[in-house]
């Protein structure tokens, strides 16, 4: 159920809607705008609650109730975009903001050069992965900690923020020493007890898609980090599993006009993992840049072809170089800046 008070409404006024609320054992999340504050209520039993319960409350403008099965990420709790600030780099505004760097971490060498040659391309965010969720238990699984110590040294050196994933709720404090930004993969997107911890910590996260979940378990896992108070969640389309085989994950460029509608959410758009190939991610990219998306999270190697992990889709320097001056153009047709 959502709450809107009317424009200048009281400190007290919110209170009393507030305080009604926690008496009838409701949940309560407040959303302070510049005009207006709304106030969203949260519970199983909130729909066999009479709306005018909280109607007839001094300063309130309407009550409304939310239909769909996501709540904190819908518009309907929060009309403007959200907006998440990382070390400076702003994620959801009018700057497009790529995030790229080598899928695992595999030496300082290897991690200083990737984080050079993205830098000097114009991307604002590392990324590298220090723990590796891999399909088989034989594949390389990360360097892990000593991964964790590479990526917050090289941060530190080439002064780029860094997104790295975290596979375990008991690792999210460590590994948040040393990324800025912490990544949920596809395959930990519906591990809520992973979800609840980072939302209790407050720590800026990007929200992997499932690849076998739809749009809406999507949003209503990003719930789950907003229910704790973590407003700093960016969602990330990455591909989805159908029967089309040759692409390794088919992208829905469709999900981000449509998250776009739904969600207050910003949205970006992993086409490496999507395509499987170098020779694809650049097609992808621009199609996400053209389609809405506020980022790009791609897997650039200083040499592919020696690569631990996902070489194949990896761009090299020269390739990403590339890349980066073909998206502006498409960027500013869209009112955006790289």
């Amino acid at each position: 159920m959502i709450i809107e008070m009317k424009t200048g409404a009281s400190r007290a006024e919110v209170d009393s809607v507030v305080q009604k609320a926690k008496s009838l054992g409701l949940g309560v999340q407040l959303n302070l705008g510049t005009d207006k504050t709304v106030v969203a209520l949260l519970g199983g039993h909130t729909g066999q609650l009479a709306t005018d319960l909280f109607a007839v409350l001094p300063g309130v403008e309407s009550v409304t109730r939310i239909m769909k099965p996501y709540k904190l990420s819908s518009r309907e709790v929060k009309k403007q975009n959200t907006t998440v600030n990382v070390g400076g780099v702003e994620i959801g505004g009018n700057k497009f903001v790529v995030m790229a760097g080598p899928c695992a971490v595999e030496s300082e060498t290897q991690l200083m050069e990737a984080a050079r040659i993205v830098k000097a391309a114009g991307a604002t965010i590392l990324r590298g992965g220090a723990f590796k969720p891999r399909t088989s238990p034989f594949s390389f699984q990360g360097l892990e900690e000593v991964g964790l110590a590479l990526l917050a040294r090289v941060r530190e050196e080439i002064g780029l923020p860094v997104v790295t994933e975290v596979v375990d709720s008991h690792e999210v404090a460590i590994v948040a020493k040393s990324a800025d930004i912490l990544q949920v993969g596809s395959r930990n997107m519906q591990n809520y007890t992973l979800l609840t911890s980072i939302g209790k910590s407050k720590w800026p996260v990007v929200l992997k898609r499932g690849f076998s979940c739809t749009v809406t378990e999507w949003l209503t896992a990003a719930d789950y980090l907003l229910a704790e108070g973590n407003n700093n969640v960016i969602l990330c389309e990455r591909g989805i599993r159908t029967f089309e085989d040759t692409t390794r994950f088919s992208l829905d460029i469709g999900a981000i006009p449509v998250i776009k509608k739904a969600s207050h959410l910003p949205v970006i758009v992993d086409p490496s993992h999507a395509a499987g190939h170098h020779d694809l991610v650049p097609a992808l990219a621009k199609a996400a840049v053209a389609a809405g998306a506020d980022g790009l999270l791609i897997e650039v190697h200083p040499n592919p072809a020696e690569a631990l992990v996902d070489g194949l889709q990896s761009l090299n320097p020269v390739e990403f170089a590339r890349l980066m001056e073909e998206l502006r153009p498409i960027a500013r047709a869209v009112g955006r800046t790289i």
